[in-house]
């Protein structure tokens, strides 16, 4: 049996291997991304290569604006508190990550920091998918 961690270090492996695209993100303490506006084609598997260019931890979350709304709400009732799921990356000054992500159907997705008032500052991105 294989396990967890194991299992999911060798999907990301594979992902990584079936990027189709590489687009770096960076982030800084001015609370913006750049590029702050990406476009994708539906179904392509892309590898954000994010940077914090910033003195503070910033954070890349993909999701609809009502998910990332929420989840703003969620870390200001909760201020310090830390999560993670898939679809995120927490990064501390000076650190590159990277996030792969898909998405099957057309839409605008967005990014944004939930750090503490980093989204309510305008630390928010735009992914349309065509």
């Amino acid at each position: 049996m294989i396990r967890r961690p194991i299992l999911a270090l060798l999907l990301a492996l594979s992902f990584d291997a079936a990027a189709q695209r590489t687009i770096p993100v960076t982030m800084d303490d001015t609370m913006r991304y750049a590029p702050s506006e990406i476009t994708v084609k539906a179904g392509e598997k892309v590898r954000f290569v994010a940077t914090n260019k910033g003195q503070l931890v910033h954070e890349m979350v993909i999701g609809t604006k009502k998910e990332l709304e929420e989840h703003a709400q969620l870390m200001r009732k909760h201020a310090g508190m830390q999560h993670d799921h898939p679809g995120m990356l927490r990064l501390k000054p000076g650190e590159t990550g990277g996030l792969d992500w898909q998405s099957r159907r057309a839409g605008t997705f967005y990014y944004g920091c939930l750090e503490s008032g980093h989204y309510e500052a305008g630390m928010i991105g735009t992914i349309t998918v065509q």
